[in-house]
């Protein structure tokens, strides 16, 4: 724990990371960067924060040139949205990657919000981010041909949509992150009468099903 950047109090010395996940689900942020390549071949790097307790995503921003500048301003963006969301956020894990600057954590810092360094090649660490980047990967992009920054922007944009707004997540009962859980359908009769609809993002590679009233 303390070698994560958490100085545990003396009577949770012998806590586990998975008992700090747990007890500090409804403050924790976890955030990284993932990369993909253009037609062209240039390298684009994404930064993408997850909210633990309700697995809602927020697409920091893409570009090629991740500068410390770049990087901090995304720190400012985040800021700004979680106080517009009424998100209360206490902690941020993050790797130890190089292209996140002193400035980015000091960002954090005056809103209270404390860095948890993961440790080196330990991804389970950060397993909530480090699943969503595979998901990212696996629905989307090993399955797009990405054109420039916009068309990214554009695709990431309308997945981030897709997966905050229709697609349910297993790891909180199928829920979906800003929207509680339909209603039960307990009458046979009402099954029999759904009328189920089907909506596509990003020309068919996203598929949203919704009932008709």
């Amino acid at each position: 724990m303390q070698e994560a950047g958490i100085d545990p109090a003396p009577e949770r010395n012998s806590s586990t990371w998975a008992d700090f996940l747990r007890s500090e689900a409804d403050a924790l942020l976890a955030c990284d960067f993932l990369e993909t390549v253009t037609l062209s071949g240039t390298r684009l790097y994404v930064l993408a924060v997850i909210e633990h307790t309700t697995r809602r995503i927020r697409i920091l921003g893409a570009t090629a040139h991740p500068t410390a500048t770049w990087v901090a301003q995304t720190a400012k963006n985040l800021v700004m949205d979680l106080e517009d969301t009424g998100c209360r956020a206490r902690f941020l894990i993050r790797d130890r990657d190089g292209k996140f600057p002193a400035l980015f954590d000091a960002i954090l810092a005056d809103v209270d919000i404390d860095i948890v360094l993961s440790d080196v090649q330990v991804p389970r660490m950060n397993s909530t981010m480090e699943r969503w980047v595979q998901t990212c990967r696996r629905e989307l992009l090993d399955r797009t041909l990405i054109w420039n920054q916009r068309h990214l922007l554009h695709a990431l944009r309308e997945f981030e949509t897709f997966y905050n707004e229709h697609r349910p997540h297993q790891g909180i009962t199928n829920a979906r992150p800003p929207k509680p859980l339909p209603a039960p359908i307990t009458e046979p009769d009402n099954i029999a009468r759904l009328d189920i609809r089907r909506q596509d993002r990003l020309g068919g590679m996203l598929h949203e099903y919704q009932h008709t009233a």
